[in-house]
């Protein structure tokens, strides 16, 4: 009996792509088959935060990775709304002109409360829902940052101390793991390549000048998930505290739980990217 050699799986491509939002072009990038599945970075990141996702389930979704506008290489509007709730609302529009109905959720950061305010908001729109250390009103840590950097001051400061200095993109980065004898390389080069392009820095400062109102925002939209969620977060997150989950958790009925990945930080789809995408493909198959 001659045995056979089973086909190699399938190799999807990773194509750039862009969508018309609100009259401003949103990149993003598009790889895989299947349902859909639309990630949504933090700040100061983009769809590059992605890398190690995309790749590993691509076999089995149809996996949507856009610059935010204000982000990446999308454009960077002037006078954006940077709230949470309007960045949700941009995010639905996107579906609407990339032809998504529904999808499965997974947001991280920042993006972890533009996803929550998405399911909140459109509850029929998200299927499975997957925060990965979503900014909440119950974690201290950043408040008061958020204070000083929404100040006059801070506006025009911070932009050319910011560019200026090569560390500084250094020292945010190694706060954002665990470990940072873990970032791989290329990382460094990857997070920076879009500050090249003007504006960058006026969207984080937005985000921040909306942070407060924000908060308070979230909290209304994490007691109104009611799709099957599931969290995740590294025990050495120092930007979201991990403490919080089990606020987020008690607000929401259909958690099924955390994730908690040991000495990790803020950004286990990198730091651990192997382990993270087995529990989100568990959570997004089972």
């Amino acid at each position: 009996m001659s045995s056979v050699t089973p086909a190699p799986p399938a190799i999807h491509k990773t194509e750039e792509c862009w969508a018309s939002v609100d009259g401003y072009h949103m990149r993003y990038l598009r790889a895989g088959s299947g349902p859909p599945l639309l990630l949504i970075h933090g700040l100061l990141g983009y769809s590059f935060s992605w890398r190690f996702t995309i790749p590993a389930l691509c076999d089995s979704w149809t996996i949507y990775a856009p610059d935010l506008l204000g982000t990446g290489f999308s454009d960077r509007p002037a006078k954006l709304d940077c709230s949470v709730r309007a960045s949700a609302e941009r995010m639905l529009r996107f579906m609407d002109e990339v032809g998504l109905e529904s999808t499965d959720l997974v947001g991280t950061s920042h993006g972890g409360g533009v996803a929550a305010m998405m399911a909140a908001l459109a509850p029929e729109r998200v299927r499975k829902l997957v925060l990965v250390a979503p900014v909440n009103p119950w974690s201290a840590h950043g408040k008061l940052v958020a204070r000083l950097l929404s100040t006059r001051f801070s506006q025009m400061a911070v932009p050319p101390i910011a560019n200026a200095f090569e560390f500084t993109a250094r020292v945010w980065l190694a706060r954002m793991y665990g470990d940072p004898k873990k970032i791989p390389p290329g990382t460094l080069e990857g997070y920076r390549a879009p500050f090249a392009i003007d504006g960058m820095w006026q969207y984080g400062l937005g985000i921040m000048g909306c942070w407060h109102n924000d908060l308070r925002e979230l909290e209304w939209a994490y007691s109104r998930i009611i799709q099957p969620t599931l969290l995740i977060w590294g025990t050495n997150d120092g930007a979201v505290y991990p403490s919080s989950s089990k606020e987020v958790q008690i607000r929401n009925p259909d958690c099924e739980g955390t994730v908690m990945f040991e000495g990790v930080g803020h950004l286990p789809y990198e730091e651990c990217p192997e382990d993270f995408n087995e529990e989100l493909r568990h959570f997004l198959t089972k």
